[in-house]
C-alpha cells in the first residue's frame, strides 16, 4: 500500500465469463479524490459502463467496495456498498448495507470485489485470506436468503465467516431484487438482479490480516472517543437504540409524514399506534442486535409466539419503512402481519420499499376500481387486509402469475392498466420512500431533483435534520419545512452532499458527529489533509460524479419530476392545505448547484473547481 492509510490497498476481480480470478491495486487517485465506497466505485464505473449497457447483461460490472473507515473504532464505520448500472431505473444504482461483511472483506486483505461477465451456471465465491475460489452452487439454487446463509456458515471453516447472497427474486431477476447479508440488506435500485443475472448466488469471506492502520494512532483515537461521545449523547441515538426506526411511527402519523391509504388519506391514522414502535416493543421486539462498530443498535429482534404469523423463532424486526409500507400504505394495523411481511421480503429477497409500495398500488386500483379481480389472479386487495399482500410477495418472488408483472415495477403495472403517470409514486421508475413531501418541503429534493439513485431518504435526510438535528459546520441549518424557496434549496443540496461524503468513508446516516470530527478522522486515519472546507468538495465531488454518470445514461432535467398524487395536499394534521411549488424549488436548485436549466449540466468553472473537468 502506498501513502494512503486505512486501506487495505487491493481489489480483487473476478470474471464470471471465462472463471478468472485477479487483484489489482487500489487507484489511489480516485482514493484522494473520492475517498471510498460509493464515490469510488461511481468513478471507477463512469469509464466502462454506457448507456445502451444493458444492466442485466454479462457487459454489466458488480462492484462491492468499503470505505476508507471500515474496520475501524469509529463509530457505524462497519458498512459496504454495492453498486453498478441500476436495472430497475437505468441509472446509477448504489445500496449499502451494515453488519460485518464489510469488516470481513477488509481482514481478508480486499477494499472491494469487482465481479464482471455472467456465469453459466450457480455459482458462489469463496473468499479468504489464502486466495479465492469459485464454487458450484447449483445446489444452492432455487434456496431462500435465509437456507442459503445457513448452509453456507456451516459449509464454511468458520463460524465467523459472512455472507452475502440472494434468494429467488434475485436468480428471477426482479428488478427490485436485493442482496443481503445475515438478515441486513443491500435494499435498493435491484441490485439483487444484477448479481442474479451473473448467476451468482453468493459470496462468502473470512479473513485473518491485520484489520485496520492508521495515519496517526494517537491522534485518531482522540477523534474517535469525540465521535463516539458525539454519537452516544444524540437524542435520535437514544430513541433508535432503545426502540428501532420504529419510533417514528407516531410522530409522523401526526405530523402527516407517514403516508396512508397509497398517499392519499389527508388525516391521522387510527390504526398507526397498533403498528408503532411501543406496540412493537410489548408485543414483538426482544432484543437489539447492531452491527459493528455500533453503539446504537437500530436493528431489532422480533418473536411472534402464537397465531397464523408465528414466527420460526427470532426474526428480523420490520423497520420504519417496512411498518409504513405494509401498515399504513393499505390501512393494515396488525403488527405481527407486518413482521411476516418483512420475513418474507427478506428470505425471498426483495426490497420493501418498493414491494410494500407495488402491492400498495394493486390496492389502490383494485379500491378505486381501476382493476379487477381477474386481472390479479382473484386477489381481492381490500384496504385492511393484509393477506393478498402476502401471497403477491411470494408471486413477485417467484414471477408466478400477476407477479410477473408485479416484478417489473409500478411505472410497468401502470402501462399494463393503461393508468396516467400523475397517479404513479415513482420518480426515476422507482417508488418514493415514506416520508411524505407535502410534510416536509426538503423532500421534494430527495425524491425528485437530481436524485442520485432515484429518490431515496438517506441521501438527502431533510426529514431528520429539519426535526432539529442541524449541521451548521457544514452549512446545513434548521429551517422552516414548509420553505420552498432558495434556502430549502441550498439546505437540501448541502444535505445531499454530506451524505455522499456518508457513502463513500462509509457511514451510516444515523451517526452524526460534528463534520470537524469526520475531518479529522479522515486525516488522522487516511493521513488526507483535510478540513471542513475541503471536506465540503469531497462531498459535493461525490455528489457530482454520481450526476455526471447519469447524464452519461441519458437523463435530463424533465426527469427530475413528481407525479401529482404525491403534491394534492393533504386535509389535515399541521400540513393540511400545503403543497411545495415544485418548479420554483427546482429553478433554485439547479441555479444553486450552477447547472444549466435545460440540460441539467453543470458549467465548466463548477467541474473545474470539483477537479472534474475531463469528464
Amino acid at each position: 500500500m502506498g501513502a494512503l492509510k486505512g486501506f487495505a490497498g487491493k481489489l480483487l476481480i473476478v470474471n464470471l465469463s471465462n472463471q478468472e480470478i485477479s487483484e489489482e491495486s487500489l487507484n489511489e487517485e480516485i482514493a484522494k479524490d473520492f475517498l471510498g465506497g460509493a464515490g469510488y466505485c461511481c468513478r471507477y464505473l463512469y469509464d466502462y459502463l454506457e448507456k445502451d449497457t444493458d444492466p442485466l447483461s454479462p457487459g454489466n460490472i458488480l462492484m462491492f467496495m468499503t470505505g476508507p473507515f471500515c474496520g475501524s473504532t469509529i463509530p457505524t464505520s462497519g458498512r459496504f456498498v454495492v453498486c453498478a448500472k441500476s436495472p430497475y431505473t437505468g441509472i446509477w444504482g448504489e445500496s449499502n448495507c451494515g453488519g460485518y461483511f464489510g469488516p470481513e472483506l477488509k481482514k481478508a486483505g480486499y477494499d472491494g470485489i469487482i465481479i464482471k461477465g455472467a456465469s453459466r451456471n450457480p455459482v458462489y465465491l469463496k473468499i479468504t485470506e489464502d486466495g479465492t475460489k469459485i464454487k458450484d452452487a447449483v445446489f444452492l439454487w432455487g434456496k431462500g436468503i435465509l437456507e442459503t446463509s445457513k448452509i453456507l456458515k456451516e459449509k464454511s471453516d468458520s463460524p465467523l465467516t459472512r455472507i452475502a447472497c440472494i434468494g429467488q427474486a434475485g436468480e428471477n431477476l426482479v428488478k427490485y431484487a436485493i442482496i443481503a447479508s445475515e438478515e441486513k440488506a443491500a435494499g435498493r435500485t435491484g441490485m439483487g438482479a444484477v448479481m442474479g443475472s451473473k448467476r451468482l448466488k453468493a459470496i462468502t469471506v473470512r479473513g485473518k490480516k491485520k484489520q485496520y492502520e492508521v495515519a496517526d494512532s494517537e491522534k485518531f483515537k482522540v477523534s474517535v472517543q469525540k465521535a463516539l461521545n458525539d454519537v452516544n449523547q444524540a437524542f435520535t441515538s437514544k430513541m433508535y437504540g432503545d426502540i428501532g426506526t420504529s419510533a417514528g411511527i407516531d410522530l409522523w402519523n401526526s405530523t402527516g409524514e407517514i403516508p396512508k391509504k397509497y398517499w392519499t388519506l389527508g388525516e391521522e391514522w387510527e390504526g398507526a399506534y397498533n403498528i408503532s414502535g411501543m406496540t412493537a416493543l410489548e408485543k414483538t421486539i426482544k432484543r437489539k442486535y447492531p452491527c459493528f462498530s455500533c453503539p446504537i443498535g437500530c436493528a431489532k429482534k422480533a418473536l411472534v409466539k402464537t397465531g397464523i404469523y408465528k414466527t420460526d423463532g427470532e426474526v428480523e424486526a420490520p423497520e420504519y419503512e417496512t411498518l409504513a409500507g405494509f401498515g399504513s400504505m393499505i390501512l393494515n394495523d396488525n403488527i405481527e402481519s407486518i413482521v411476516k411481511a418483512n420475513v418474507l421480503c427478506n428470505d425471498y429477497g426483495i426490497d420493501t420499499i418498493s414491494c410494500s409500495s407495488i402491492i400498495a398500488f394493486i390496492y389502490y386500483l383494485y379500491g378505486s376500481g381501476k382493476i379487477s379481480s381477474e386481472q390479479i389472479n382473484g386477489l381481492n386487495p381490500k384496504w385492511g387486509d393484509i393477506n393478498p399482500a402476502l401471497e403477491m410477495i411470494e408471486k413477485i418472488s417467484l414471477r408466478e402469475g400477476i407477479g410477473d408483472l408485479l416484478a417489473e415495477g409500478s411505472d410497468a403495472i401502470g402501462k399494463e392498466f393503461n393508468i396516467n403517470q400523475d397517479e404513479i409514486a415513482t420518480v426515476y421508475g422507482m417508488e418514493v420512500p415514506y416520508h411524505d413531501l407535502r410534510s416536509n418541503f426538503g423532500m421534494v429534493i430527495a425524491y425528485a431533483i437530481a436524485p442520485p439513485r432515484g429518490p431515496c431518504h438517506n441521501s438527502c435526510d431533510m426529514c431528520t435534520i429539519l426535526l432539529g438535528t442541524p449541521l451548521e459546520e457544514f452549512g446545513i441549518e434548521t429551517i422552516d419545512k414548509f420553505k420552498d424557496d432558495s434556502e430549502m434549496a441550498i439546505m437540501s443540496s448541502r444535505a445531499q452532499d454530506y451524505r455522499s461524503l456518508y457513502s463513500s468513508l462509509i457511514m451510516c446516516v444515523f451517526a452524526n458527529p460534528l463534520p470537524s470530527i469526520i475531518a479529522r478522522l479522515v486525516q488522522t486515519a487516511i493521513g488526507l489533509n483535510c478540513d471542513i472546507e475541503k471536506l465540503k468538495d469531497y462531498g459535493e465531488r461525490i455528489f457530482m460524479i454520481k450526476r455526471l454518470f447519469n447524464l452519461k445514461m441519458g437523463i435530463s432535467p424533465k426527469d427530475d419530476r413528481l407525479p401529482k398524487i404525491l403534491l394534492e395536499p393533504l386535509k389535515a394534521m399541521e400540513c393540511a392545505g400545503k403543497s411545495p411549488n415544485f418548479e420554483q424549488l427546482k429553478k433554485e436548485y439547479y441555479n444553486y448547484r450552477e447547472w444549466d436549466l435545460e440540460t441539467g449540466k453543470p458549467n465548466q468553472e463548477k467541474l473545474k473547481k470539483l477537479a472534474l473537468k475531463e469528464l
